[in-house]
């Protein structure tokens, strides 16, 4: 196929496709998918080898936001049946987080609900990082607090923090449609803080909340305009009892056409698998390794995800191998870059892409309910429409994961009960 040809080589340059292109590929047919699959795993194999790099979630506050997000099982007035706590203690939060550790992940993203935090919460999640890193040589820690205020950014640098996720989730033009309590500009701004701090940057989108094909490209070019190092991406999670619990709009294929636009777009960018991809890829996940080179392991935030020892049996069942502490995530253009920051060892042979001059899109975290580390919360009453509302014409919407009578396969959604504010063992 002429486009694939044509993306690959631009992947290969670190050229930046243009929007007809990157909507081409979502407009693929299933009959394609395997050559999309191919195509872009050619990219991803270019600037990250058969390297899969393990990221592990510890959510420090759970619940208790003031903000409307929709996609939010934490949002204020949120119906959904998660746990609720306040401020774990550093030690809490070192031993969980030595849980990932223990399972191979490289990065600890170390996640609190809420607007954004105060200064005494930066000092508390300050002697959390120190006390992780203590206990964790080597080991990347990623902060993802929400709205950041002047200065806060380099205080968590100077703390030890490696980096930051604040995700864009969708498109400008419609994010009004998702969070009344914030702006898409307010995101995009403590984004900007977090690289002025020489944090490296990771920010992401959310799928699946209702949006049309140009709201997913319009929202990976923006990210790959901000240029972060790493881009989540998250399937929504329809949790029961938020306004985007109805939303069942991705199939396996759709999401991993997403996921090939997305590695086209940031080619030389560390593309992590977020949330929700247990319960949409399913049994598809393993062609997802193609495509990206970063997952979560174990559980999310406010969700169960796959058996820690699954991921890893997956990983090495698909051919791929989980990048070590030693070797450097980002391909050694962007490594250099960023100046030795987070993982910016001596890059290895396949390491060694980046596109820090038009690229980017970075990614850290996922609230469990559908992804996007920050900002997450609201009036829980409010009756919310999806993102974009109606696919445009000639747009098609995929069918819903549904049971044979037609309903929503509510089934599919796990509330996280262990790890983090529980007494019971985490998933790792």
């Amino acid at each position: 196929m002429d486009l694939l040809n044509t993306l690959v080589d631009k992947g290969l340059r670190r050229e930046l496709p243009t929007r007809e292109e990157a909507l081409a590929v979502l407009a693929t047919s299933d009959d394609e998918l395997l050559d999309v699959v191919a195509a872009a795993g050619k990219v991803r194999r270019q600037w990250f080898g058969r390297r899969v790099k393990l990221n592990y979630l510890v959510n420090l506050k759970s619940g208790l936001c003031p903000e409307d997000c929709s996609y939010c099982s934490q949002r204020l007035g949120s119906k959904a049946g998660i746990l609720k706590y306040t401020w774990l203690k550093p030690d809490e939060a070192s031993r969980a987080a030595a849980a990932g550790v223990a399972g191979g992940a490289k990065r600890v993203c170390l996640v609190a609900s809420g607007r954004g935090p105060t200064d005494r919460d930066v000092d508390r999640v300050s002697k959390t990082i120190e006390a992780i890193k203590e206990e964790n040589e080597g080991i990347e820690v990623c902060a993802c607090l929400g709205l950041l205020s002047d200065g806060q950014a380099d205080r968590l640098r100077s703390a030890g923090a490696d980096a930051y996720n604040h995700n864009l989730n969708t498109s400008e033009e419609t994010y009004g449609a998702i969070t009344t309590t914030h702006t898409y500009a307010d995101r995009v701004e403590t984004v900007q803080q977090a690289q002025a701090a020489g944090l490296s940057a990771c920010s992401g989108l959310i799928a699946g909340m209702g949006e049309s094909d140009k709201d997913l490209v319009d929202v990976v070019f923006a990210l790959r305009d901000l240029d972060p190092d790493s881009v989540p991406v998250n399937f929504l999670i329809p949790f029961e009892g938020t306004p985007l619990a109805k939303e069942w709009n991705l199939t396996p294929q759709r999401c991993l056409r997403i996921l090939a636009m997305v590695r086209f777009v940031c080619p030389d960018v560390e593309v992590r698998l977020a949330g929700g991809r247990e319960v949409h890829l399913r049994s598809m996940q393993p062609l997802a390794l193609h495509l990206v080179n970063s997952i979560f392991l174990g559980d999310y935030l406010t969700s169960e995800g796959q058996a820690g020892q699954a991921d890893l049996d997956m990983i090495a069942d698909a051919g791929f191998e989980v990048e070590g502490a030693g070797t450097t995530t980002l391909p050694r253009h962007r490594a250099d870059a960023l100046g030795g920051g987070c993982g910016t060892r001596d890059a290895t042979a396949e390491g060694g892409c980046g596109s820090h001059d038009d690229a980017g899109a970075a990614g850290c975290g996922s609230h469990g309910g559908g992804g996007g580390c920050g900002p997450c919360g609201g009036h829980g009453e409010q009756e919310q429409q999806p993102v974009g509302g109606v696919a445009g014409a000639g747009e098609s919407v995929p069918a819903a994961r549904t049971d044979a009578a037609g309903a929503a396969r509510t089934d599919l959604v796990a509330v996280r009960r262990r790890g983090a504010g529980t007494d019971l063992a985490p998933n790792a």
